[in-house]
Parts: C-alpha cells; sequence; structure tokens
C-alpha cells in the first residue's frame, strides 16, 4: 500500500547522535497486544523517558503466533497485529511523542505453517521441487533424497496413515497461488495440512501420487536423522532460508527497507545471526542498503569473547552487559558453598548436573549424536566427497559394496557422479577416513568448540581466534578420543578453517560446504546443550543458567566491570544492554532475588532441609523447584510454577523429553510442584522470600542504575520498569498489562523514570560519545560499592552483596571520593562534596544518581 511517510520525530537534544537511540523499550506484539494497543500506551512510554519502541518481529506470522519468528510472508506487515496502517498509525503517534521504533528482523528462516500455502515460496517450492524458482530461497539438500523435500509432519509412518490422506478442493490455497496449475484447486490434505500437487498428478491412485511429488510426507520423528533442510536449530517447522543470495536478501528484506526509507522505523534488531551462512556478509548487505541505520544484532558471547570487529552494526542486543551486572551481584564463594550443598543433596553425578563443565560435555554429545543428527549427517557427506575428489584412487582401493551402504549421497551445490549414486560400486578410501569416522569425529570435534561458533568463509584467510580456537578443539578431541581419530580430526579441522589444500582435499562446492556449514551446526549445538539441556540439569544456583552468563564463572568482580565498560564504551558504544528479554529463562528481578542465596548458603542449607513437605520424584526437582517458588515469593502459584517445572523436565531430557515422554513421571513432579511448594510449603516460602526482601531490593535498585547508565543503549523488557518475577516463557510473554494505580511510587519504577529521563536530556553525559571513568571507595568495605563517573556531569553509585556487608558490620566509616563540585542526588535529594562516607551518601536506598550541582 501507498501512504505518506509518518511525520518527523522530536528534535534530538544538544550533543546527542540522531541515529543512536538514548534507550529502547520491547514490546512483545501478539493478538492479544496489537499496534493500537502499544499506540496507546506511547503517552506513559514517553513520560517514562524510553526514546524508541522496540518492537518483537512486525511482518505476516503464523495465525495466532504470540511471538512472531514464525515468518510466512515478508512482503505484508501482519493482519493479526493490525496490517501496515496499523502500524504507520503506531509510528505516526510515537513520532508525535518523539519516539522512534526499532523493528526485529529474521533473515535465518521462515515457518513450515499448516496449512502449508500460507508461506507461498516454500508452497512453489513443494509443488514444483528443485525447478522452482525458489528452490534455491531454502536450504535443502536435494540430492540426499533424490530431489525431494522431506516434511516430518505425520503423527505415524505414512502406510499406518494413508488412510488419512486425501485430494480436496481448497479455494485458499488455489487464491494464494493464482494458476499454480495444481488441479483447479486440489490439494492433498492430512488434518489442518494442506500440500500442494504437482501438475499432472492430480488424478493418479493416491499411493502413487503421495509417491509422485516433490515432497516425502513421513513420520515426525524421521526429522531427527533423515531431514533433508536445514532448521532453526532442531525446530523442523522453521525451514533456514538462504539470506546470503542477493535475490533472497532483496525478497525478504524489502517492506522491512521500504519501512526505513518512508520513515515508519528507524532501526533493526537482527535475530540469531550465528544461523547465517556469513553474518558479516549480511551486515555489510544490511547496512548498506538500510543507510547505515543504528542495528544490534542477538548474538551471544562467552566471557572473554569479542564480536567479529568488521561487523558492519553497533553491536550486541546485551547479553554480555547482563553477564556482568548479574556477576556483580553473585558472591564467587557462597556460589561454591551452593555448588556442593547441591551436590550433597541431590547426590546427581558429576555429568547429570554435579559438575558444570561435565554436565555440558555430556549434554552436548547428546544432542549433537541424537537431536542434530541429519545435521552432522550432511556435514560428514560433504566432508567425505571432499576428501575424495581430492585424492586419487589406486586400484588397491576399490571394492564393489554399494555407496548406499555407507549412508552417505550426494548434496545440492555439488555434482553427483556415476560412481556416487545408490545403486552403483563407489571407490573406497582407508578407514581412518570411513563415513562412519568422518561423523563420529564430526561429534567430538563440534562439542569441543567452546563458543557459538567461527566466522569462516571460502577462500578466505581465518582469523587467528578461529584457527587457534578449531586448532584446540582439534587436539583435545585426540587426546581423548583416541588417536584412531587423529587423522580424521585434522581433516575437519582444516576444512572447518576453509584450508582444503592443507586437508588435501580439493577447493570445490563440497569444501565450501563444509566451511560454511560447520559453524551452523556448532551453533545449533551450543544453543541446544547449554541453554536448552545443561541449564536445567545444573541447579545450584539457578540465576547462574541464564542466556549469557556461564556457571563455571559465576562472578564478576568490581574491577572486571569497569573492564568490560570501558572496553566497551571503546569499541562498541552504541551496543544494546539488558537485564531482561522475551528469551530469559527468569527475570532480573527473580534472578537478583535468588543471587542473594550465593551471599546466604547457609540459610538456604537450613531452609531447604528443615521443613518437612511431600515426597519429590527426585533430588533435582525438589531443590529446583523450592528455589524457584523463592524466586518468585508471593506470586508463586500452581497454574504458573507447574508449566515452568514440566518444561525444565523436558528441556533437561534425563527422565522424560519433549517427543519421549514420560507421563508419570510428569505427573509425579506436576504433583509435587502443587503439593510442596505450592501447598504444604507455601508459607515457608513465603516467609523464606520475604528475609531476602531487603538484600534482593538492594540487588533489583543496583542492577537497574547499572543497566540503566553503563555505556550501551539500555533496552527494557515490557513492564520491567516495575518489580517482574516472571519464568521462561511463555510465562514472561504475557500481553503487557496496565500498571495499577499508584504503581509508579515504588522505589524501582521511579529510578527507572529519573534514569531514562536523565540519558534522553543528556547525550553529552551517556550517548556514544561520553566518557566513562571509574570511581574507587575507600575503607573496609570498598569492594561493596561500585561507582562510575559518566560524561563528566553524572554519576552512579550502587551497593553489592548488601547481605554480607551486613554481616560484615556494614559501611564502617568506607567513603568514595567525589569528583570536585557538589553533586546532588537525583534519587534522595541531598548534596554531597569531596569524600563522601557511604553510610551517609546511601542512607536513603541502596543505589543513588548523581548530577554536578550548577
Amino acid at each position: 500500500m501507498t501512504a505518506s511517510p509518518a511525520p518527523s520525530a522530536a528534535p534530538a537534544p544538544p550533543g546527542a547522535d540522531p541515529a543512536v537511540p538514548a534507550s529502547t523499550y520491547r514490546l512483545q506484539l501478539q493478538p492479544g497486544f496489537t499496534f493500537a494497543d502499544a499506540a496507546a500506551r506511547v503517552p506513559y512510554l514517553a513520560a517514562l523517558g524510553v526514546t524508541h519502541l522496540h518492537l518483537s518481529p512486525v511482518l505476516e506470522a503464523v495465525p495466532g503466533s504470540t511471538h512472531g519468528y514464525d515468518v510466512v510472508d515478508h512482503t505484508r506487515v501482519r493482519a493479526e497485529l493490525g496490517g501496515e496502517q496499523g502500524l504507520r498509525e503506531l509510528s505516526a503517534r510515537a513520532r508525535a511523542h518523539g519516539l522512534g521504533l526499532v523493528l526485529d528482523v529474521v533473515p535465518n528462516h521462515m515457518a513450515v505453517p499448516a496449512p502449508e500455502h500460507l508461506n507461498g515460496p516454500l508452497w512453489e517450492v513443494l509443488r514444483d521441487g528443485p525447478g522452482s524458482r525458489y528452490a534455491d530461497w531454502f536450504d535443502i539438500d536435494w540430492a540426499a533424497r533424490g530431489g525431494r523435500v522431506l516434511l516430518p509432519v505425520l503423527g505415524e509412518p505414512l502406510p499406518d496413515v494413508l488412510g488419512a490422506l486425501a485430494v480436496v478442493a481448497d479455494k485458499r490455497a488455489e487464491r494464494s497461488d493464482p494458476g499454480s496449475g495444481s488441479g483447479g484447486g486440489r490439494v492433498l490434505a492430512y488434518y489442518e495440512h494442506r500440500f500442494p500437487l504437482r501438475p499432472g498428478t492430480e488424478d493418479l491412485p493416491l499411493p502413487e501420487l503421495v509417491a509422485a511429488q516433490h515432497y516425502e510426507l513421513a513420520y515426525w520423528r524421521t526429522a531427527r536423522t533423515d531431514l533433508n533442510y536445514r532448521r532453526f536449530f532442531t525446530i523442523s517447522d522453521l525451514i533456514a532460508v538462504r539470506v546470503e543470495r542477493p535475490e533472497v536478501f532483496e525478497a525478504t528484506h524489502a517492506t522491512v527497507l521500504r519501512l526505513l526509507r518512508e520513515g515508519v522505523a528507524d532501526g533493526l534488531r537482527i535475530d540469531h545471526p550465528d544461523g547465517l551462512a556469513d553474518p558479516a556478509g549480511y551486515l555489510r548487505q544490511l547496512a548498506a542498503a538500510s543507510g547505515g541505520r543504528w542495528t544490534v544484532v542477538e548474538k551471544i558471547l562467552q566471557r572473554g569473547e569479542e564480536l567479529p570487529r568488521g561487523w558492519a552494526c553497533a553491536g550486541t542486543t546485551g547479553y554480555d552487559a547482563l553477564d556482568r551486572i548479574d556477576g556483580l551481584f553473585t558472591d564467587p564463594d557462597g556460589a561454591a558453598q551452593l555448588a556442593d550443598f547441591y551436590r550433597e543433596f541431590t547426590g546427581v553425578p558429576d555429568d547429570e548436573g554435579g559438575r558444570w563443565e561435565a554436565t555440558v560435555r555430556r549434554a552436548a554429545h547428546r544432542v549433537v549424536g541424537r537431536d542434530l543428527a541429519a545435521e552432522v549427517a550432511r556435514l560428514a557427506r560433504s566432508a567425505d566427497r571432499a576428501r575424495r575428489a581430492g585424492q586419487p584412487v589406486s586400484p588397491a582401493h576399490q571394492e564393489d559394496a554399494p555407496y548406499a551402504r555407507s549412508g552417505v549421497r550426494g548434496d545440492a551445490g555439488s555434482a553427483v557422479s556415476p560412481a556416487c549414486r545408490e545403486d552403483t560400486p563407489y571407490p573406497s578410501y582407508p578407514s581412518a577416513y570411513a563415513p562412519e569416522v568422518l561423523a563420529e569425529a564430526l561429534r567430538e570435534l563440534l562439542v569441543r568448540v567452546p563458543v557459538y561458533r567461527t566466522y569462516v568463509l571460502p577462500g578466505a584467510e581465518p582469523a587467528g581466534t578461529d584457527v587457534a580456537l578449531l586448532t584446540a578443539a582439534a587436539r583435545q578431541a585426540a587426546e581423548e578420543a583416541g588417536p584412531r581419530l587423529a587423522p580424521a580430526l585434522a581433516l575437519l579441522r582444516d576444512l572447518a578453517l576453509g584450508r582444503p589444500a592443507a586437508a588435501g582435499c580439493a577447493p570445490g562446492p563440497d569444501a565450501d560446504d563444509v566451511a560454511v556449514r560447520f559453524p551452523q551446526v556448532a551453533s545449533a549445538l551450543h544453543a541446544k546443550s547449554v541453554e536448552d539441556a545443561a541449564f536445567y540439569r545444573y541447579g545450584p544456583l539457578l540465576p547462574l543458567c541464564e542466556v549469557g552468563r556461564d556457571p563455571g564463572a559465576p562472578a564478576v568482580s568490581p574491577a572486571e566491570f569497569h573492564a568490560s565498560c570501558r572496553q566497551r564504551q571503546r569499541t562498541w558504544p552504541a551496543t544494546g544492554t539488558v537485564l531482561s528479554t522475551h528469551d530469559t529463562k527468569r527475570s532480573a528481578d527473580l534472578r537478583l532475588r535468588l543471587a542473594v542465596l550465593s551471599e546466604r548458603p547457609g540459610a538456604w542449607r537450613e531452609w531447604l532441609t528443615a521443613g518437612a513437605g511431600p515426597a519429590a520424584p527426585d533430588r533435582h526437582t525438589e531443590y529446583t523447584l523450592y528455589q524457584t517458588a523463592v524466586g518468585l515469593g508471593a506470586s508463586c502459584t500452581p497454574e504458573r510454577l507447574v508449566p515452568a517445572a514440566l518444561k525444565a523436565v523436558r528441556e533437561a531430557g534425563l527422565r522424560t523429553t519433549w517427543t519421549e515422554q514420560d507421563a508419570d513421571y510428569e505427573a509425579a513432579v506436576a504433583d509435587f510442584a502443587r503439593q510442596g511448594p505450592c501447598g504444604a510449603r507455601q508459607p515457608d516460602v513465603a516467609a523464606f522470600a520475604a528475609a531476602l526482601a531487603p538484600y534482593a531490593e538492594a540487588n533489583t535498585l543496583g542492577a537497574a542504575l547499572l543497566h540503566l547508565t553503563m555505556p550501551g543503549v539500555p533496552d527494557l523488557y515490557q513492564g520491567t520498569e516495575y518489580p517482574v518475577f516472571t519464568l521462561v516463557d511463555p510465562d514472561n510473554r504475557e500481553p503487557l498489562a496496565a500498571p495499577a494505580p499508584g504503581a509508579s511510587e515504588g522505589a524501582k519504577p521511579r529510578l527507572t523514570a529519573v534514569a531514562l529521563r536523565l540519558r534522553r536530556d543528556h547525550p553529552e553525559w551517556y550517548g556514544p560519545h561520553a566518557a566513562y571513568a571509574p570511581l574507587y571507595a575507600e575503607g573496609p568495605a570498598a569492594e561493596h560499592c561500585v561507582a562510575f563517573l559518566r560524561g563528566g556531569g553524572a554519576l552512579t553509585v550502587v551497593t553489592r552483596l548488601s547481605a554480607r556487608l551486613a554481616e560484615s558490620g556494614g559501611w564502617r566509616g568506607t567513603a568514595l571520593p567525589l569528583p570536585p563540585g557538589r553533586w546532588r542526588d537525583l534519587l534522595g535529594g541531598a548534596v554531597h562534596a569531596g569524600a563522601v562516607p557511604l553510610a551517609a551518601l546511601l542512607a536513603a536506598a541502596p543505589a543513588a544518581l548523581l548530577t554536578r550541582d550548577a
């Protein structure tokens, strides 16, 4: 549709960079919270002090989706949210109040919806196969299944459900694809699914018709081993898009780029860049097409890992900041004591939750050998062909066994010679490179990649960090898995580094495929084994098991925090920072309440072991559900705890899983949640949470102030200007509710508003070019104070580890030397100068925000 551009935003304050938000506020759009609902909140959010609304994906998604990451149509703004007109009206109202919009973009994947015609490009691919004009859109290994794409959608194997399939008329499909030639709107139906028919097959008998399609309907369990398209992690309902192809980029980004050009939106958040073939190249193309708009990427960095310097973006979405802030409020000695107590209480083996590193390694082996078996097999096929293409085969290495015996077939992008067909003999090779050995070596190498991925491009020299990382991983794998795998590991290392000649392989599409696909599989493995398995198996202190955090490095010292802030200001000053997101497993306030347990491990031990309650199905469940209940406090109810508990045990995958559920065990977990934390011991839970309250509030206020004043652009997740105690989705994705009357008078919303308005009004203190200078307290309790100066005019002071501080006798004369001048506390109102005793500076609240008094 054509419409006039939205009005311009209000002029930026002097010294501001109009291209960079001062802050963003994340809104989860869904049918229950539309563009109109967001527009109604604009006056409140403008008064709060935010400068940009950060919207979840706005393009057409699967009907009813509560998140929008399952895009089906890149050409339209989602009708369920109000369509493009609704988005334009939201933008106009936002700009009238001085606010901009940031859009969430999903470049890696699209939905495989039901009915399938909702995704037009995929519909044509299913109908026309490899010859479709959209065949190159999707990352499909056509050769692996003889020119067909596997669709694992059946509830049982095909022979058992053939009676549930039928050819029916479907005018909706015909309208979505005019002139399709699919028999006048006839489709193949299976419950809610609708599949297109290959032209000319409409009148075949059903078994022959099913076999004649360009897709292969299969039992859903076959996705694990037989899937031949790349997906988002292990979610077969999300098919990967080859956005590295210019025509795919242009088609999938045209609407978003138009909205930027026409002034409807201002910035971008990029979802899951780790899944892309070339993240750096994608970002360069996006920056050129968008005119260099402010863009952050959902890149999760491990402690000590840096964002590649050449990326054309402002930085990350901010999980690295979450890690540094949370770490400040975690006591390392107490965390170690909790780990000892957890092992003693639960008796879990080291590799099932007892020790972090062992737990991660076991989880990774399970995921790479089971959930990602299809992805590993595809990598192994490419590596096998690349190796054979580079090495002539002597007659002594011939054999008569059919190629199918190896389970290896050709991939798209490389010709399948007659020698590689399933029904013909193929050359053999030394057993060190047999297909099963290559697959085993791949698994051993992948589980030892310590970060999400490397960034190797075919034909380019790999970065030194990637060389060091993969060299160390291959060496460790050879040492631990045995010398039998050493040759295969060396081969795979060199292929993964984009050095086929070093591996004795010929350059070509197969070698390139390994270099591109290896990091894509590595990122999926890391996410599934750490975030979605080990985090639910390891439970001493639940806040450590959070996106972006490392339970093996639970604490951050003030010096480490300052060093990270200085580096952020120096290298990525406009990067995002967060404390809570739609993907965090626990909200910041809940995590920070539980962080107090690291300061009071003895109290937690005494409380957990002293109470009487119903028997739990296992001690890990007992430990983690009681700790979760304490985090929820007074808001702990069965309606919230039971779903989170069941999700936790399924993700852990030790006693039950999403796909192989143990109904009796899950019923026992649910019963315990209702009868224990939410039943017999609920009063104890509430009382213990109340005992933590003073220290939890100090953590909450301190973390909030750090987040809002440290280098970077703070992103507030909807509603978190107030105290919010939520668990993993869907608990944290409820539509944003209106604040209760009088809620804004609380300490946290008041602090948030003061800090946001200060950021907005003084970019010279907080913008990308503003200075950051640590301040250090002097005295016996100096380590309990974190303070810094921004831009020479604003000063942040917070208390850390307040329970330990109280136990040791308080501030005891510790003072903070202030920079020259008189400094007014915007939260407490007092004016200070010189070396101020912290007992006086923080008498009214555990955190202070000061500005130089004119």
